[in-house]
Formats: C-alpha cells, structure tokens, sequence
C-alpha cells in the first residue's frame, strides 16, 4: 500500500480510504467493524465519515449512527493510532441536522463536540465541511449551476469567521488538518487566500465526486489539485454501484442502493447504461474486475487522488480490495478515455 501526504498538513495517508455512508442503515454494525478491521489488514489508514451519516436514506434518528459504530470500534479495539479519522460537519439545507443551520462558529462548535462524544476520540484528523453555505453544484447541480446572486464580499468574510473557529480547534488539540466538500475551483482557491491572508488552517484535501461516469475534477479542479498539493477525495468511485455492473439493463437487485434510491440521487438517466456498458465491455476484453478497474483508473489520474471505497458487504469491500496491487496497463487507459468521449457525463 502506497500512502500519500494529505495537502501539507503533515497527516500521511494510504491512497486509498474507506468509506462508510451507509453504516447503520444497510450495514450493520458488526460488517462495519468487520470492515475496519480487513481494511486496516489491507493497509488502508484512512477512514471518513460525517456527522450526518447513515444515508440512503438521511433520517433525524439516524443522524451520528455512523460515528457511533466507528466510536465503538475504537473504544473495543483501542486502535486509534492505527487510523487517520476524517469527519464532516452538515452545511445548509440539511432539516435533519440542527434544522438546516449554516456552517457558523457555533453550529462547528456543536458539530465537533457531537462528533468527538460519538467517535470516542479526543481529536479529528481531517475535519471537513461538507457543503459550502452558499450552495454547490455538485448531485446534478451542475447542469442549472447560476452562481448570480453571490456576495463575494459576504463569502470571504463567512471564511474568516469559519477559519478563525477551526484554528481555535486546532490550539485546542481537537482538530488536525481542514479539508472541504463539494466545493468548487473558486471556492477552494478562496478558501486557500483566506487561510493565508489570516493564518488559518490551510485546505489539505478536497472530497468531491468523482468516476469514470463523472469526471467534473478532470480540468480546473485538476490545475488547482497538483499546482496547491491537495488531494482529491473521490466520494462515489463506482458511482453508486453502477460501475459494478449491477445494475446493468435497468436491474435494481435486492437490498441494494437502488431499492430504496430509484434513480440513485440522479445518476439514472436515459445515457448512463450505454456509458457502463462501455466500461463493463473494457473490463471484459481485458480480464479484469469492473470495480478494481475502475478504482484503480482513480489512482492513474494526473492529480492526487484517493478513492473511497464505500462498500455495503464485506465481500463487495473484499472484491474492491482487489484494486490495491492493480495498474492499469496503457491500452486499458486508453479504452476508458475513448469510452468517455463517446458518453462524456451521461448523469
């Protein structure tokens, strides 16, 4: 197992993490730390979380489930040391998470409090911001995005209040590192003058979505990404399942994502199965396993970039390991980007 520096934080990480949305919800508790624990034995370090996890659906009475499975691990393992803890706090629109509040110096105050208690850990590693107040166009937002209306003035001031919070976390020895979510090129570039400007935290990594299927990082984001040393956590790798080939044909088996997320927040849409069938027949030509290929095609890009494996059952986290010793020979390199030319962003 490779491991990267996380930005320029300090915090060292494996290149890849795992990710845990759905625990509490499709995976049990016990799978969960079942998971924790084959991971840790595959060399992955770094796990990430929010406060407002489980998803699939988002519920008041499930909100901080999640962290409290991974708190219990490490209460019953007692192997803190041996993980690097990423969490998040909910940004606007959220009513499930103290009623939707903006990200403000008291709503991270309460949110780092919770997510410590529920963690049983004294410090976060990587705290994250998962949606920036002033929206986002990430989750399909990106084909009506209109950025109009917004008070850059308003914005960076937000920031400076927003910094000045989390370096108190950092004095206080609770947080570590800064990273953000689903934020934009502008917004992280902001973000990094603000920090700079006022001596605050500095983003050491950027969790966005990211995959064969949605490869909004690949320009912009990925300037930014290699020229300020942040990595790109890539949320949704196999975008929802879709890659694996599970769905293919228009299936939702049972128990999976889609039986209770029909159009698995937007990614069915009339060109998505065309743009699979691609990739699944590139894997096919090729002998390999669809989900491994197409974690492993994460790791090949040109910027930094760490898949979240985020899988239901352990033998769906096992078969994902399989992308750990796997590089993409160039003629498989080559197959994908052809296939994402001829269905460029089917969702």
């Amino acid at each position: 197992m490779k491991h990267l520096a996380l930005g320029r934080s300090g915090l060292v990480v494996s290149e890849y993490a795992l990710g845990t949305m759905t625990w509490g919800n499709q995976t049990d508790a016990a799978t969960a730390h079942a998971q924790i624990d084959l991971a840790l034995d595959h060399g992955i370090t770094l796990i990430d979380t929010a406060e407002m996890y489980p998803t699939n659906p988002v519920r008041a009475e499930t909100v901080g489930r999640t962290e409290a499975i991974i708190g219990d691990w490490i209460a019953r393992s007692g192997r803190r040391d041996a993980v690097v803890l990423a969490t998040k706090v909910t940004g606007p629109g959220r009513s499930e998470v103290r009623e939707g509040a903006p990200v403000t110096p008291a709503a991270l105050r309460a949110a780092l409090e919770g997510s410590l208690r529920r963690l049983r850990t004294e410090v976060i590693d990587l705290y994250q911001i998962h949606w920036p107040n002033r929206g986002t166009y990430h989750f399909r937002g990106n084909w009506r995005y209109d950025p109009r209306g917004q008070d850059a003035a308003a914005i960076r001031a937000q920031m400076d209040e927003v910094l000045g919070t989390l370096a108190g976390f950092v004095a206080e020895g609770k947080v570590r590192a800064f990273g953000l979510s689903n934020e934009t090129v502008w917004g992280t570039a902001a973000w990094l003058a603000r920090a700079e400007a006022t001596g605050g935290p500095r983003v050491a990594a950027i969790q966005n979505e990211y995959s064969l299927l949605c490869r909004l990082a690949d320009t912009d984001m990925a300037e930014l990404l290699v020229t300020e040393d942040i990595p790109l956590l890539a949320y949704s790798p196999l975008a929802m399942g879709l890659l694996s080939g599970k769905y293919a044909g228009d299936a939702t088996p049972a128990g999976s994502r889609r039986a209770t997320a029909t159009n698995l927040a937007g990614r069915i849409t009339p060109r998505v199965f065309a743009a699979v069938d691609a990739v699944l027949d590139i894997a096919r030509r090729h002998g390999l396993e669809p989900c491994a290929m197409a974690l492993a095609w994460v790791r090949s890009r040109p910027f930094p970039a760490i898949p979240l494996i985020g899988a239901t059952t352990l033998d769906q986290l096992r078969t994902d390991l399989g992308a750990l010793d796997l590089a993409l020979p160039p003629e498989v390199l080559d197959a994908l980007d052809a296939a994402h030319r001829a269905h460029p962003m089917p969702f």
